[in-house]
């Protein structure tokens, strides 16, 4: 017998435990089978989202669904004290995250046992100062700040520079980072945590251009300057990197990029407008993709390629 998946449950966008399904007269029974049909998903244990709901979100909503998911299960059974941390605050702020897994991530001022929480989630012990602690969507998170220095504990390098760049475009206070680093000397990841706060930047504007610039350094290569206006015959506009006194840019061509402000089609076509202009009066591009960044050896090449070509075309010119 196939049991009918309620409409007001089908079309809420709310999690729901057991209890308060039990409380609508959804019983164990019936929960199991809306589960086993697909009109609902088991986020943790005791805790159901519509399944409808759940098929139209992204993995990263998705992931910051469970941060939810997770928080209303505990609503009646937490004793408080708890802090989302680490990934999941980063998530809870928006966040770019590169290839991170969805755990969970609990700061609290008590030990606990490694899975005290669930497989799901990881707890962190320790006592985080009142200006560490923030809230947003209704859940206590740490600040971006202390979500920096934390993840970067925790993510390797590259992984850790994504966030701290992007916390540092949402706002957030280099230096307070970099305090943080020091009031927590010797801990697990403060070096690395150091590290990224040091080389972060608030002027990468994706994730791709983040680890451009990590590249750049890390190959040793003359750092361009990052978001370098400049204006052509229709009018001023930004390039990602630019070495400025030998004409040469370097453009991050990631699909986010595009997809997040307008249709593809339309932001290419004023993208060549540009590009076009202002090669008109001199400039040289190098275009890279996010496959770029993983063939390395070929990319230093095109690079190197066009520093010395656009150094030849500036000595001819002086």
């Amino acid at each position: 017998m196939n049991i009918q998946c309620p409409s007001w449950l089908k079309a809420s966008d709310i999690p729901w435990t057991t209890e308060e399904l039990a409380e609508r007269h959804v019983g164990d029974r019936q929960v199991a089978q809306l589960v086993a049909s697909g009109d609902l998903v088991r986020l943790r244990r005791g805790c159901y989202l519509s399944g409808q709901l759940w098929q139209q979100q992204s993995p990263e909503t998705r992931a910051l669904q469970r941060i939810h998911a997770h928080h209303h299960a505990l609503l009646r059974v937490s004793r408080g004290g708890m802090v989302y941390s680490h990934t999941s605050a980063a998530r809870v702020h928006g966040l770019h995250l590169w290839k991170v897994d969805d755990l969970i991530h609990l700061t609290q001022g008590f030990p606990t046992t490694p899975h005290g929480h669930g497989p799901d989630v990881r707890a962190h012990c320790s006592r985080l100062a009142p200006q560490d602690i923030t809230s947003r969507g209704g859940l206590r998170i740490t600040s971006l700040e202390r979500t920096v220095v934390d993840c970067a504990r925790v993510l390797p390098y590259r992984k850790a520079l994504i966030v701290a760049d992007h916390a540092l475009r949402a706002g957030g206070n280099q230096p307070l980072m970099q305090n943080l680093t020091h009031q927590l000397s010797g801990h697990k990841g403060v070096a690395n945590a150091r590290k990224v706060t040091v080389h972060a930047s608030g002027l990468a504007e994706s994730p791709g251009e983040t680890l451009t610039r990590h590249f750049l350094h890390r190959m040793r290569l003359p750092m361009p300057e990052e978001q370098v206006p400049v204006r052509s015959r229709y009018g001023e506009h930004r390039l990602d990197f630019a070495w400025r006194e030998l004409l040469l840019a370097l453009e991050f061509d990631g699909r986010t990029k595009y997809f997040a402000y307008a249709p593809t089609d339309e932001v290419l076509f004023q993208e060549r407008r540009r590009e076009k202009a202002l090669m008109e009066d001199g400039w040289q591009f190098v275009r890279i993709e996010w496959a770029d960044l993983f063939r390395e050896p070929e990319l230093k090449a095109r690079i190197v390629a066009a520093l010395h070509r656009a150094c030849r075309i500036h000595r001819k010119s002086a």
